[in-house]
């Protein structure tokens, strides 16, 4: 078979198959030929198109592929971007999205039957919370008149004990007090107005808002909101190109910017995400950040963000973010409480908040509300006499935002202090925190005004030497140790140095009670005689100490109760060193300065110490609760963000002395006020008030001081000037008019305290020591403690004067 097929193959071949042969051979040829000379230029040709072609060809497809990788690494860098947005998007809006303040409330005002309440006071009350004056029918937040009836509808508030809803609540002013009170079928026979909003404490950056959920937001206010800053709110998925169209056509028909493109997404974005740079990038940012934010969450939950984000406005340094505090900023009234041209105010305001600021720029501020009510017209959400009848109407914003950083400083200052015991600085400025405290903001106001008129008085009548004086003072009720008024200073808005609290200035004579409450613990009684005579008393270093009285006089032997409201130094300072020093400092120390290291020195009986004025209104409320140590406070109860309960502090109380020792020292406080040192009071209190009080004065008179109290407040108020000159001002010519006019603004009751069982009334012969008769000469009618009773009785057969130890005395 294989020589069989090799055969044909020398055999002639066909025309075609010698043609094709034919031409296989040619080839050759050509390829000599084409190597001589006159075949080399074209070959040349063909040589460099060969390499021409291999020159282009590569690069083009290098340079597509690195377009194809860089465009692959840009989509990857791009899809990257857009999942990292896209975590900072959900991380943000799912966990904590703002850093709320706590906020700080005042006690909130009880009205029941009897309660002790002026015109001025009511008055001042319900301006405080912004309640309007009405003429019809009253709603919530607001009140009317009738002679001296008033009904009042509260707004409701959630306090601890739970949601109190509005309530109407009339009743009549009789005398000073409530009358005739109808609180709408309340059994305990107690109303509480909400408690005013006194201040808060701020995140580093200052913002400030109240949050507020959708269902609490007026309708009204959302139409708005949506016809002027969005009204393809629900239709868009971010981005609102149609918006965009609009508001450029718009702009450019009226000449000037009257609509912006920007969705409310967008600028949700922009406020909550980003910063204040205008650049191309950050704008194609807040664009993709917008479709991710829409894309994963409900507008309901975008809008609502939207309306606790937006800013309206900064004051001070707090930034006012969101509709609940705009409205409480603005108008002083909650978010149920805005009419509609309020509403339209505040909506036209986030165009741009200092522009249209009410306050600063009233009339840009009513043509941009007019701009607002325009478009509410045109989009339907008002209708034509809805519209006629508030045109015309005034921008109704407050004077003054409903609260102030700085209204109570030196309140606000103590507050924290006794808070931060208790949580972290983090938890209170971020939290959004309740606290509920003592302020009685008219105990406050009547604090401020007296301290600063007295400032005025002296300065006025004592020239340059007073130039810089200075006024602290604390108040607080007798009964439970609440603070209800502080002052740091007479610049009483000022955030500086507190001195109610910081400045430790020598007491002088209100530290004698401490001395007659330690004698009388160890068996005196207010008629035992002191020896008010010089003495000399050798210190251990060797120096001697020798006290004298105030006005450079002694008295000879003088009853301890007299002694006391005379305010004598050296009949003080012969008890002191008969009792012991040490006993001092232990009452002292019971009182309330267990934290206070006190020199154990005669000079201390004197006042040689040096305290705060927190620290003497701590003492003097012991002496006011009878012998129960009672730690001031500031707080009252802590509520979460959505009002559930988190802490309250309760009263606290601690017997350190006998009650019947701390009645006799009282009784001879009252000595003090009624004949002694402090007597003047009567120039502005009723003497059926039975306070009691002590002066204080320092050495050189650089401080005066004075503490007292009555049956519902106690008060400690200290004047001086900073550098610790001398001043020409005693305890009763500085502190206690201070004292007297903030106690005549409030209402008082009596000071009667039990008498304790141990404790009788006898009338005592000092001089003898003897119990006597009401007649005798030198009778004193006394409380005294049933053990410390003389046993001794005298006669007599001649006239007395009863008092005749005071007014022999008295200059």
């Amino acid at each position: 078979m294989p020589a069989k097929r090799s055969k044909p193959q020398n055999t002639p071949k066909s025309p075609g198959t010698k043609k094709r042969k034919s031409t296989a051979k040619k080839a050759p040829t050509r390829r000599k030929q084409a190597s001589t000379p006159t075949a080399k230029k074209p070959r040349e040709a063909r040589k460099s198109t060969k390499k021409g072609s291999r020159k282009t060809s590569p690069p083009k497809r290098r340079i597509w592929s690195l377009l194809w990788k860089l465009g692959l690494v840009l989509g990857l860098l791009a899809l990257i971007g857009v999942m990292y947005l896209d975590a900072v998007i959900t991380n943000h809006f799912e966990g904590k999205r703002w850093s709320i303040p706590a906020k700080v409330y005042a006690r909130p005002l009880e009205l029941y039957d009897g309660m002790p309440l002026t015109e001025a006071q009511l008055a001042f009350e319900l301006s405080l919370l912004n309640y309007r004056h009405v003429y019809d029918t009253p709603v919530p937040g607001t009140f009317s008149t009738a002679g001296r009836g008033y009904e009042i509808v509260s707004r409701g508030f959630d306090f601890w004990e739970g949601a109190e809803p509005s309530q109407r609540v009339s009743f009549s002013l009789r005398g000073g007090r409530v009358s005739g009170l109808d609180g709408g079928g309340q059994s305990s026979g107690i109303v509480r107005l909400e408690p005013p909003l006194i201040g808060g404490i701020y995140p580093a950056h200052n913002e400030d808002r109240v949050l507020v959920k959708l269902d609490q937001v007026p309708q009204q206010l959302l139409q708005a909101l949506l016809a002027v800053e969005d009204r393809d709110f629900f239709e868009h998925f971010g981005l609102s190109f149609k918006g965009i169209a609009r508001a450029f056509f718009t702009n450019i028909a009226s000449g000037e910017v009257r609509q912006g493109g920007s969705t409310l997404t967008q600028q949700l974005v922009k406020n909550f995400y980003l910063s204040s740079e205008r650049s191309l990038t950050r704008k194609g940012i807040e664009a993709v950040m917008a479709v991710l934010l829409d894309f994963h969450y409900e507008k309901t939950e975008i809008l609502e963000a939207y309306l606790n984000e937006v800013y309206l406005g900064q004051a001070g340094k707090r930034a006012i973010h969101g509709v609940g505090l705009g409205s409480l900023y603005y108008f002083g009234v909650p978010l149920r409480e805005l009419s509609t041209e309020q509403i339209a105010l505040m909506v036209g305001v986030i165009k741009g908040p200092s522009w249209y600021d009410p306050r600063r720029n009233p009339e840009r501020a009513l043509e941009r509300r007019n701009q607002v009510l325009q478009i509410m017209l045109q989009q339907g959400v008002l209708d034509q006499r809805a519209y006629d009848q508030v045109i015309n109407k005034p921008l109704g914003v407050i004077k003054k935002p409903l609260y102030e950083d700085a209204r109570y400083p030196a309140f606000l200052d103590l507050m924290k202090r006794q808070l931060r015991k208790d949580y972290r600085d983090e938890d209170l400025r971020s939290e959004g925190l309740r606290i509920f405290t003592t302020l009685d903001p008219w105990a406050q106001e009547s604090l401020e005004q007296a301290a600063q008129q007295q400032v005025r008085n002296l300065q006025s009548g004592y020239g340059k030497s007073l130039e810089n004086l200075e006024v602290a003072g604390i108040f607080t009720s007798s009964n439970t140790g609440e603070v209800v008024s502080v002052i740091g200073g007479t610049a009483v808005r000022y955030e500086g140095f507190n001195r109610a609290l910081d400045a430790y200035r020598p007491i002088g004579s209100l530290a004698k009670p401490s001395v007659y409450l330690a004698a009388l613990e160890r068996g005196y009684h207010l008629g035992s005689l002191l020896q008010d005579e010089p003495l000399e008393h050798v210190l251990p270093n060797g120096n001697v100490w020798s006290p004298q009285n105030f006005e450079k006089e002694s008295h000879g032997e003088v009853p301890m109760v007299v002694a006391l409201a005379q305010s004598y130094n050296q009949a003080t300072a012969h008890l002191a060193l008969e009792i012991g020093i040490d006993k001092v400092v232990s009452v002292m120390e019971r009182l309330g300065l267990q934290d206070k290291p006190l020199p154990e020195v005669p000079a201390l009986s004197l006042g040689a110490v040096s305290l705060s004025p927190f620290e003497v209104t701590q003492m003097y409320q012991t002496i006011a609760t009878e012998g129960f140590a009672t730690p001031l406070r500031t707080i009252r109860s802590v509520l979460t963000a959505e009002g559930a309960p988190l802490q309250r502090y309760e009263f606290e109380v601690e017997q350190r002395f006998t009650s019947a020792d701390i009645y006799l020292l009282t009784y001879a406080m009252q000595e003090t006020v009624r004949n002694g040192t402090g007597k003047s009071t009567k120039n502005w209190l009723s003497p059926n008030l039975e306070l009691a009080g002590k002066t204080g004065t320092s050495d050189d008179q650089r401080d005066s001081w004075f503490a007292g109290f009555s049956g519902n407040y106690l008060g400690v108020v200290w004047l001086g000037i900073d550098d610790n000159k001398p001043t020409p001002l005693t305890g009763a010519v500085g502190a206690l008019p201070v004292w007297a006019n903030t106690m005549a603004a409030l209402p008082q009751t009596a000071l009667q305290v039990p008498q304790p069982e141990n404790v009788e009334w006898v009338w005592v012969d000092p001089v003898r020591q003897a119990r006597t008769s009401a007649h005798c000469d030198n009778a004193l009618y006394l409380p005294l403690r049933q053990d410390t009773v003389p046993e001794e009785k005298v006669s007599c057969n001649t006239g007395g004067r009863v008092l005749n130890w005071f007014k022999r005395l008295i200059r």
